[in-house]
């Protein structure tokens, strides 16, 4: 069998992400005669036909299903070839995986990620945007080194640690008639139309659960996918919602909407980081768990 480039396997795997040469060419910035060229070098060295192609686009064979699969696998081997070896030099260096919620996302995250990268401008930071559970998996699945979600039992195989807190305010327009009150009860906002966020989520689970808690009916108005979405259907009128106060401090900080605490003692969410139990840890994703940490008066959003 040929010698076979590495290139033409990332080359072939971009093709497959993508379902078309064409595309697959502009995303790796190639020439798409070039990038057409180099995946039939790769079905020459192999002696099999990888794609099946067609002006709509490219379908993998059976061999091309199988090459995908394997080629998946050989560039998660290559990543952690690289970290390890680059763990062993004078300077902390390599990849770090961060999977997070969207909270913490808008949160406290990018002052701690620019503090760790200044300290450590040799480490690359692939960041991850992913709900709490879909964190918790992706860590014990070892695809994130570290993740960063709302308080949870820490599955076994993972460790945590404090990452801060986040309080629930209740976001209401400024012309609302709850506008003016300085604090209030879940059992007064289960009185209007609800925006819910991320149905499913944590935040909405907690929220229901404590309906179920009080025997009220939760009363949604309607439901959207982000922070920034729920946000804007307040301003419009649709419903108030209950958001962390850091989503409340990014998308609902004008004159247009009011932030009310919510009088309850579970207010207090709190976030944590967590990652896959090992031993030793490579030193950059050792790092990262010590810069994400809270410092003294960094580990509460205001309310």
């Amino acid at each position: 069998m040929h010698r076979i480039d590495p290139v033409n396997i990332q080359l072939f795997l971009a093709a497959a992400r993508e379902g078309s040469i064409k595309r697959a060419a502009e995303t790796e910035h190639i020439a798409q005669s070039a990038l057409s060229r180099r995946i039939a070098e790769l079905e020459r060295s192999l002696g099999v036909v990888l794609f099946v192609r067609s002006p709509a686009g490219v379908v993998l064979t059976d061999a091309g299903a199988r090459a995908l699969e394997l080629g998946r696998k050989l560039n998660e081997d290559i990543a952690s070839f690289a970290r390890e070896v680059q763990d062993l030099g004078d300077r902390v260096a390599g990849v770090v995986r961060v999977s997070a919620s969207p909270s913490a996302i808008i949160g406290f995250l990018p002052e701690r990620l620019h503090a760790f990268k200044a300290a450590h401008p040799l480490v690359e930071i692939a960041l991850y945007e992913r709900s709490t559970a879909e964190t918790l998996r992706a860590c014990l699945d070892d695809r994130a080194d570290v993740g960063i979600g709302v308080a949870a039992k820490t599955p076994g195989g993972l460790e945590s640690w404090a990452f801060g807190s986040d309080p629930l305010n209740v976001v209401v327009p400024s012309s609302h008639a709850l506008a003016r009150r300085k604090r209030m009860r879940y059992a007064e906002v289960l009185e209007h139309p609800l925006v819910v966020v991320q149905p499913g989520g944590a935040l909405d689970q907690d929220l229901r659960e404590q309906a179920a808690n009080l025997r009220l009916p939760f009363n949604q108005g309607v439901a959207v996918s982000s922070f920034e979405a729920a946000c804007r259907m307040v301003e419009a009128g649709l419903g108030i919602a209950v958001l962390p106060a850091s989503a409340g401090a990014a998308y609902a900080g004008t004159r247009r909407f009011v932030r009310v605490p919510l009088d309850e003692p579970w207010r207090q969410r709190q976030l944590r980081i967590y990652a896959p139990y090992k031993q030793p840890r490579l030193r950059a994703i050792a790092a990262m768990i010590e810069a994400l940490q809270p410092k003294a008066g960094t580990d509460a959003m205001p309310g």
